[in-house]
């Protein structure tokens, strides 16, 4: 019998630095967005290595899009779009001998978009405050926390090694619906959308911004956002309102490399999880 399907560990699942991608935004907006059940366990995740007796790519994608539809192709081709939010690669791209990590159950493919948060569903140290913004730069994404409760959370693309997004606390300042970048080369027009600040003296603001990278950062100190969140995020926060607000907490360490989102535990890949300050009001502010 022909073996289309082999399921492996990981020790740590990363693309390399040369395969840097950005995400496909109207595909996660339709994720972030959408209704679905939360599990009272965490999601269980394997990685899914694509082999074909006769070495056929397309072959071996199909024989994936079976399996996890449970026979129904287009049904599995639809719940491979989850691998946008886990921040892996298209699978539709995938050759023979690449790997992705996806949910191990077919049926949590289908889940409400916290359950795949990196994030704790609850932060003790948040319950009295209303709104509570946290990027974290190791993981490179971003949730957003009422009264200690996730609320939403999401991918981001912070500055890069050279010019980090400076860590610490900080409140939202001004905002601005669209704003260009100082940043852009002469001659170019970089726009970005729902710019909220939260570091006037650097300019360092939370922003939608088209090329949202998967990979390791590009930018020059703000937190770009695909658009669905930067929207999501800029109402949340009070809209159009310039009265200084939400609490940020920016922290982590810069990766030069593609962020690994997933290490090998016991039973397989397991999410890496973000840690939380347990007082975020102790945490140093950053424009100081």
């Amino acid at each position: 019998m022909r073996q289309f399907l082999v399921l492996l560990a990981a020790v740590a699942v990363a693309l390399p630095a040369t395969a840097q991608r950005a995400y496909d935004q109207a595909v996660l907006a339709s994720l972030l967005e959408r209704d679905g059940a939360m599990p009272s366990q965490p999601v269980e995740y394997r990685r899914y290595r694509i082999e074909h007796e006769s070495g056929n790519s397309v072959l071996a994608r199909h024989d994936l899009y079976d399996h996890l539809g449970e026979g129904n192709r287009d049904l599995g081709r639809a719940r491979l779009a989850i691998a946008q939010i886990l921040g892996q690669p298209d699978v539709t791209t995938l050759r023979i001998g690449e790997s992705v990590v996806l949910p191990a159950r077919p049926a949590d493919f289908d889940l409400a978009p916290l359950a795949y948060a990196p994030y704790p569903r609850v932060w003790p140290g948040a319950f009295e405050i209303e709104r509570a913004v946290v990027v974290d730069l190791t993981t490179q994404t971003w949730a957003a926390y009422r009264y200690g409760q996730l609320r939403r959370w999401g991918p981001a693309s912070t500055g890069k090694a050279s010019t980090p997004t400076p860590t610490g606390r900080y409140t939202m300042n001004w905002r601005q619906m669209e704003r260009e970048s100082t940043e852009a080369p002469e001659g170019e027009t970089w726009l970005m959308r729902y710019v909220m600040n939260i570091y006037a003296a650097r300019g360092i603001h939370l922003h939608q911004y088209n090329v949202v990278p998967s990979g390791p950062p590009e930018g020059h100190g703000c937190v770009r956002m695909v658009e669905a969140d930067a929207r999501w995020l800029w109402n949340w926060t009070g809209g159009d309102t310039t009265e200084p607000g939400t609490v940020v907490i920016v922290q982590g360490t810069t990766p030069t490399e593609t962020p690994v989102r997933f290490v090998e535990g016991p039973r397989g890949p397991e999410r890496v999880m973000v840690s939380l300050p347990p007082d975020p009001m102790a945490v140093p502010r950053g424009d100081r």
